[in-house]
């Protein structure tokens, strides 16, 4: 028949393209990026701060080149590191971690763990993420050594946020924090740390691996002016757009794609200044599930926050 010639060309054509759009999406997984924001949040008067956002490493040993890269981070000398979780990928990860972080272990540091610091990962079918989310969750399986990677954060000096408080002076600035265990497995406790942040502190942050709307939700009521998270990879796999980078189609948790990576404001309508309003950072994070690793106009990043007194402009 005479279609068939061009029913094969078809089906050719269409692999190739499959083909080359992964191969493109596992070179884009590799391409490590710094984003640089502004964040105008301190009181007047007070020196800039240099804050590093790190999530979602999902670190594998095999991955060298993740690991130079995060060694390199050191470089920049931050004033505080701000670990969202989603540290590990594979059991024997910690030692490997803990050696490309490097110096950033000599920097004052809080962390939160996330689901894939607690549970070895398993191959999931990724079109599951555009789907409703059933609610269940893996918590049957192999653990992860997530006593050891805490034991190498609280050697270090890091504040072990987990549905608990912390305080830190850093440059000249008091810290007052407050962090949930991962809400995406509902191991976040908001009974603990509810109250109004503490006022005798120059900034209040609050941290979580995932950036469910009620953990932002009341860490934005109780006065927290900035809060830090990760967990969605910003899509991991998104829209291209015509002025760079993506829109994320899922974000794997019940905030917004708008908001599945960058700086906002939570509750979305607010501004600065408004009562119960907090700027808020999600992360796109720097890894991937072992099994998929894969992304497409969302680069893996890290993100170094300069805060700043309030009245700055906000983008750097």
């Amino acid at each position: 028949m005479a279609f068939l010639p061009v029913v094969r060309r078809t089906i050719g054509l269409g692999a190739l393209a499959g083909a080359g759009l992964t191969a493109y999406a596992a070179w884009e997984a590799r391409q490590y990026t710094l984003r640089r924001v502004t964040v105008p949040l301190l009181p007047a008067g007070h020196a800039p701060l240099k804050v590093l956002h790190l999530s979602d490493i999902h670190m594998a040993p095999d991955q060298r080149a993740k690991q130079d890269w995060l060694r390199g981070l050191a470089a920049l000398e931050p004033d505080l590191v701000v670990n969202t979780g989603d540290n590990l990928a594979h059991s024997r990860s910690v030692p490997v971690l803990a050696d490309a972080l490097g110096g950033l272990l000599d920097v004052p540091g809080v962390y939160v763990l996330g689901s894939n610091d607690y549970w070895v990962p398993g191959m999931r079918n990724p079109l599951l993420y555009l789907l409703p989310d059933t609610g269940k969750r893996h918590t049957s399986g192999r653990q992860l050594p997530w006593p050891d990677l805490k034991d190498r954060f609280n050697s270090a000096g890091w504040l072990d946020l987990t549905n608990g408080f912390g305080r830190l002076d850093v440059g000249g600035t008091s810290i007052a924090f407050a962090g949930v265990d991962d809400p995406h497995l509902q191991y976040d406790d908001l009974g603990r740390v509810a109250g109004p942040a503490d006022p005798a502190t120059d900034v209040r942050i609050g941290v979580t691996h995932a950036p469910y709307l009620r953990v932002l939700d009341q860490f934005a009521a109780d006065g927290y002016e900035a809060i830090i998270a990760g967990h969605t990879h910003g899509g991991q796999v998104c829209l291209p757009l015509l002025n760079g980078g993506g829109r994320a189609l899922t974000t794997n948790c019940d905030i917004e794609p708008a908001r599945a990576r960058g700086l906002h404001r939570h509750p979305a309508d607010s501004a600065p200044g408004d009562e119960r309003s907090a700027w808020l950072h999600v992360s796109a994070g720097l890894g991937t599930n072992p099994y998929v690793r894969i992304r497409v106009a969302c680069r893996p990043e890290a993100t170094l926050m300069t805060f700043v007194p309030v009245g700055t402009a906000q983008e750097a």
